[in-house]
C-alpha cells in the first residue's frame, strides 16, 4: 500500500558508478544521503552489484530493493540505480546517454585508461546528465554540446572544464536570484 501512495519524484536516479572488471570503483556518484551513507556501505553495495552481474548477460538486475541497469564495456562496468518502483527506461536512458557520451569523447574506445586519463570530463558528462539524482539530459549530442566536446579538438581541455564551471555557477546565481525574487514578492502578497 505504501508503494501505490508515494509522490512521484523528479530524483529518480540513487547513484551511478563504474566499476573496472575486477570490481574496483573507477567513478561513483550517490544523490540520495540516505542510500548508503557511508564509503564503506557504497563500497560493499558495489561489491554486491558487481558479483549479481559482471557474469550475466543481462541489462538490468534487482538487489537490497533498487533497479539496477548496467552495461559493460571492454574492461569496464557501468551502472545506473534507482527505486524499485523507478522506470527502467528512464533509468536505461541515463545509461545508453553516458555511455555514447564518453563513446564519442573516447573515439569509441572505452576503457579504463581513457577513462582514468580524462576523469575531469567523466564527472563534467555525468554532471551534465545528472544533478542531484535529477535526470537533466538523455541526448548525448546535448551534453557534449554543453560540456563544449568537439571531436576534431582533444577531449575536453582545461579552458572547457573551466568555461563549464562558471556556466554553471552563473546559472546557479540566476535560480537563487529567481527564488529569493519570488519568496519576496510570496511573503508580499
Amino acid at each position: 500500500l505504501y508503494l501505490l501512495l508515494q509522490e512521484p519524484s523528479l530524483y529518480t536516479v540513487k547513484a551511478l558508478f563504474i566499476l573496472d572488471n575486477d570490481g574496483n570503483r573507477m567513478l561513483s556518484k550517490y544523490y540520495d544521503p540516505e542510500f548508503y551513507p557511508s564509503i564503506k556501505d557504497q563500497k560493499n553495495f558495489e561489491r554486491k552489484v558487481f558479483n549479481k552481474t559482471h557474469k550475466a548477460d543481462n541489462e538490468i538486475a534487482f538487489l537490497e530493493g533498487m533497479t539496477i541497469v548496467y552495461k559493460n564495456s571492454i574492461d569496464l562496468f557501468f551502472y545506473v540505480v534507482g527505486s524499485a518502483q523507478e522506470n527502467e527506461l528512464m533509468l536505461m536512458s541515463v545509461l545508453n546517454c553516458l555511455f555514447e557520451s564518453l563513446s564519442q569523447v573516447f573515439r569509441k574506445n572505452v576503457e579504463r585508461r581513457c577513462l582514468l586519463d580524462n576523469m575531469d570530463g567523466v564527472f563534467l558528462i555525468v554532471d551534465e546528465i545528472i544533478d542531484g539524482g535529477v535526470i537533466l539530459e538523455s541526448d548525448p549530442q546535448q551534453v557534449l554540446q554543453k560540456v563544449n566536446y568537439r571531436a576534431d579538438e582533444n577531449p575536453l581541455s582545461e579552458q572547457s572544464v573551466a568555461q563549464h564551471i562558471s556556466e554553471k555557477l552563473a546559472l546557479t546565481t540566476n535560480v537563487l536570484q529567481s527564488a529569493k525574487e519570488q519568496i519576496k514578492w510570496s511573503i508580499l502578497k
